[in-house]
């Protein structure tokens, strides 16, 4: 999800599954200040949804600016027929551990 798209998703107000955990923050006053505008736009969604979804977006674009590292091994062909080379960098352990934690996070909240 990108930032931008976020002001139209608000507008609509969608509904996400959410984790048994919490997690509490203090904010600096601006950026306090700023959720609560945006509350305040858009009465619909809550300053935690807020939250919530601009989170989900930062997380999105920092694993989109996880750097490429090529390895050695040919894990694919692209449509040119050019070798794609395997991620050696720090993006397929991001993946792996995002997984291995979805995965725990889900059992939690089945239980």
């Amino acid at each position: 999800m990108k930032i931008k798209n976020l002001i139209t998703e608000w507008e609509t107000a969608p509904h996400t599954k959410l984790t048994a955990h919490e997690h509490h923050v203090r904010l600096p006053i601006h950026d306090a200040a700023r959720i609560a505008a945006l509350a305040e736009m858009y009465p619909a969604v809550t300053e935690t949804q807020i939250i919530t979804r601009l989170l989900s977006a930062a997380l999105d674009e920092l694993e989109a600016a996880l750097p490429y590292v090529p390895g050695n091994r040919v894990i694919a062909e692209d449509d040119q027929g050019d070798p794609i080379y395997e991620d050696i960098g720090n993006t397929g352990r991001f993946l792996e551990l995002t997984k291995k934690n979805t995965l725990k996070l889900e059992n939690e909240l089945a239980s």
